[in-house]
Formats: C-alpha cells, sequence, structure tokens
C-alpha cells in the first residue's frame, strides 16, 4: 500500500560540541592555522591554555554527526593535528537540546588515514 505521507528534509539547525586536540598547537601549527580559509568561515573557533587545546564549535547541519563531520573536515589542510575527543558539556548539552551525552565513535585507523 503506498504512502501518502512524503519525507520533509531535516532542516539544519546550529550544533555545538567542542573538539579537543591530543596536544597544543605548535607555533607552526598556529601559523598555518591563521591563514587556513575552513577556520575563517565561522563555526569554529580555537581556545587555548597552557598545556591545552580545544576548538569551540557551533556548525550548522541536519544532525550532531554531520555537524561534527563538518568540523572535523577542516583538518584535513591542518597537519600533524589530532583531535582527541569530541566532548559535550552542560552548556552545548542545553543548547543541543539533549538530555544526556551522545556517544559518536571514533572511526577504525584505517578510515581515517
Amino acid at each position: 500500500m503506498p504512502s501518502s505521507k512524503t519525507t520533509e528534509p531535516v532542516p539544519e539547525r546550529p550544533w555545538h560540541f567542542n573538539l579537543v586536540l591530543d596536544a597544543p598547537l605548535t607555533p607552526q601549527q598556529s601559523d598555518l592555522l591563521d591563514g587556513l580559509d575552513r577556520f575563517h568561515e565561522g563555526g569554529i573557533g580555537l581556545a587555548e591554555r597552557p598545556g591545552y587545546s580545544r576548538f569551540m564549535c557551533v556548525i550548522r547541519a541536519e544532525t550532531l554527526t554531520a555537524a561534527i563531520a563538518d568540523a572535523l573536515d577542516r583538518f584535513d589542510d591542518l597537519p600533524g593535528v589530532v583531535v582527541r575527543s569530541v566532548e559535550l558539556n552542560a552548556i552545548a548539552l542545553d543548547e543541543n537540546g539533549m538530555a544526556t551525552a551522545a556517544v559518536v565513535p571514533v572511526p577504525p585507523l584505517a578510515d581515517v588515514c
């Protein structure tokens, strides 16, 4: 029996999360980052303190997974930078309308290379 309902596209919305790096940016990586347009088109900003670097992200997408993928794609042009984790703090959970943190599994290393 055919369905009379049509599938509506999911509207994009802002998703809030942090990308935590495995190490602080080196001076060379910081210099390179300054010249990368993909990091200056909005939605992602660097936050640093001694021994720690992360990117605070507010990315528009249909899903949280799509937003994370968009942000991670920007690191293709920033060699040697490894994102250690994707984190949703209490503020991000509230902004995303989520009760608990979603778990996004790390892809196998073969898929990353």
